[in-house]
């Protein structure tokens, strides 16, 4: 399907592809593998045809239609549905035609090629596939400017799906996405009929969705069967084989050199050490396997301190006036490894900003041990780094009063030692920046480590470093990612965070990965021959059922949140009487406990309705 001949693209006088050459079978999905700088998106590019190269050639066959995302998202008064839809071209075309086309013939022809290409069913594709990448009803119908950039490159995704491309070209295309979006994606692009070059780092992403890995490598290709684990042992052997090489040519190398040094200058031995000299200057060097400092993570160990680190009571949070959060009854212990799940928008930052003392609760009680030290990573640190300093310049001024020695020593646990620390940060590529922000956010052994998205700048090998560094750090961390691969092996505890709340989730990874799927796959509800009478009526009972819902989680809040004021208030008549409301100081202690069990028993039934009437609310959206 796609063949790359001899590929060669230099910029700045240095080759980033060297005759890279591949043949891509029909049909196949290729996870396009590789370190960061080894010229990934550089190769793209030069298929997509928005690059020429200096030599070679990507071929495909006459007529196969590709398809790539824009660096630009796009953006106007257009909404998610129309673009998606306006991604067929030939739909697109084919319907205005038909609309001022009055030659029976020529409309004939216009319907056949309209069934022949399944357009009248492209609306609930459409739709489909938004809902698949997090947008519900009402985002499909927002103007695309009301979005921020990361989700209007969400809707440039879509429309890249729905236009069905012979070859679909996508560069990280996990990386504006959460967890979820990435679980539909994976499922999408399993069931995908046409051949998919896909750049990723995620190792449980080019597992479930690969069948051929294509790794660069110093500027060349090689193609291997499987997903990323066969890869990974494949690629071990090799390098074996490469090292095995390399000690057996040297040796050979040592021999004929010996033999040239002892004979070249006796006459009967002349020719015979010339020929070796000959065969010593063809013989091409086997290269050798280099540490790479990029894969340097080192989190230092914290002081040990009391449990617990944070305790939420009835905790609530949020921007403004108005909560996110609320009902949050949550404990993080010294030893806890936390994975916060959840689409995006439903509040996974603002927790973790709640549990990093960013946020002030806005409702109930936040407890924190007294000298518990919080480092808290997002991806808008790697991007305020200032350019103009190096990594020992911004590690200095934090590290007030710190000798130069230990301020290279914090860099140093982070791959920058020597040169590298003295280099300005916009010389620095994107994962070596998102090391220097975890080597600042740890300079002082913070007991609780946050990570909101901490692996988007890092390649394969860098995450896997990263996955070990965490293990072998001995403070709590509390993560937010998409990278399933990480999850799994740092997170022993998962917190859904949804409908408003955050809650323990009873199961699996994998469990919430099936979860997932049952609920996104499928189109919307409605109608199945397209009769836009009963989908307007549908709609509008779904939005009256929706409503009252609604109302009646808001209602059971309401109560909730009264419930738990009086439950507190009983508690400081109990312990402190003194400072109690004058109608409960007057009980005795045996009254006031059995009020407290009256109001459990309240509390325990509000929130029995909240979760009926919240399970609703979500199966409806579903």
């Amino acid at each position: 399907m796609l063949s790359l001949n001899g590929i060669t693209v230099r910029l700045g006088g240095r080759a980033i592809l060297d005759g890279a050459t591949a043949a891509l079978p029909p049909r196949s999905r290729v996870g396009l593998v590789g370190r960061n700088g080894a010229g990934k998106s550089t190769l793209m590019r030069v298929v997509a045809g928005m690059l020429d190269p200096d030599e070679g050639s990507a071929d495909m066959p006459k007529g196969a239609r590709l398809g790539y995302i824009a660096q630009d998202a796009p953006g106007g008064t257009a909404t998610p549905f129309e673009t998606v839809l306006a991604a067929d071209t030939e739909r697109a075309a084919l319907l205005a035609e038909s609309a001022g086309c009055d030659d029976p013939d020529r409309l004939g022809e216009i319907h056949e090629r309209l069934n022949a290409i399944d357009a009248y069913a492209a609306p609930s594709r459409a739709a489909r596939i938004l809902v698949g990448l997090g947008f519900d009803e009402d985002m499909q119908h927002r103007p695309l400017d009301s979005f921020s950039g990361g989700w209007r490159m969400r809707v440039a995704l879509a429309a890249l799906l729905f236009s069905a491309p012979d070859l679909l070209l996508l560069d990280e295309p996990s990386n504006h996405l959460d967890l979820e979006a990435v679980l539909w994606l994976e499922d999408f692009l399993k069931s995908y009929r046409a051949t998919i070059l896909v750049v990723s780092h995620e190792r449980d992403f080019l597992n479930n969705v690969v069948d051929h890995i294509l790794h660069l490598d110093r500027g060349t290709l090689t193609l291997y069967p499987g997903g990323y684990d066969a890869f990974e042992c494949q690629r071990a052997e090799r390098q074996a084989q490469q090292a095995a090489a390399r000690e057996k040519q040297s040796a050979q190398r040592e021999k004929l050199q010996a033999f040239v040094d002892r004979w070249r200058a006796k006459a009967s031995k002349a020719k015979q050490a010339q020929s070796r000299l000959k065969a010593l200057a063809r013989m091409t060097p086997i290269a050798e396997l280099v540490d790479d400092p990029s894969l340097s993570f080192g989190f230092p160990n914290p002081d040990d301190l009391k449990p617990p680190l944070v305790t939420l009571d009835m905790a609530a949070a949020g921007y403004g006036e108005t909560p996110i959060l609320t009902r949050l009854n949550f404990r993080l212990d010294p030893d806890d490894r936390v994975a916060l799940l959840g689409r995006n928008g439903n509040g996974k930052t603002t927790l973790a900003r709640l549990l990093a003392a960013q946020l002030p609760p806005m409702e109930g009680d936040v407890s924190r041990s007294g000298k518990l030290k919080v480092g808290y990573f997002t991806q808008y640190q790697v991007e305020e780094l200032d350019g103009a300093d190096t990594p020992f310049q911004h590690m200095a001024r934090l590290m007030t009063g710190a000798t130069p020695a230990a301020v290279r020593a914090q860099l140093g646990r982070f791959g920058f030692s020597g040169d590298k620390a003295m280099t300005e940060v916009r010389k620095l590529s994107g994962g070596e920046r998102a090391r220097l922000a975890l080597a600042l956010i740890t300079r002082d052994a913070p007991h609780l480590l946050i990570l909101d998205e901490p692996t988007n700048h890092l390649d394969v090998d860098a995450r896997e470093a990263l996955v070990q560094a965490l293990n072998d750090y001995s403070g709590a961390v509390v993560v937010v990612s998409h990278d399933r691969h990480m999850l799994e092996l740092i997170a022993d505890r998962l917190v859904l965070v949804d409908g408003g709340t955050a809650r323990e989730f009873d199961g699996s990874l994998d469990d919430y990965t099936a979860l997932v799927l049952a609920r996104d796959t499928g189109a919307p509800k409605g109608p199945a021959k397209g009769n836009r009478k009963d989908e307007r009526r549908l709609a509008a009972a779904a939005r009256e059922q929706g409503q009252a819902l609604r109302s009646k989680t808001k209602a059971a809040e309401a109560e909730m949140a009264k419930l738990g004021e009086l439950r507190s208030a009983i508690d400081r008549a109990m312990f402190d009487p003194d400072g109690a409301d004058a109608a409960l100081a007057k009980l005795t202690m045996t009254e006031l406990m059995k009020k407290r069990a009256e109001v459990e028993r309240q509390l325990e039934a509000a929130e029995a309705q909240w979760l009926e009437a919240s399970e609703a609310l979500e199966g409806l959206a579903a």
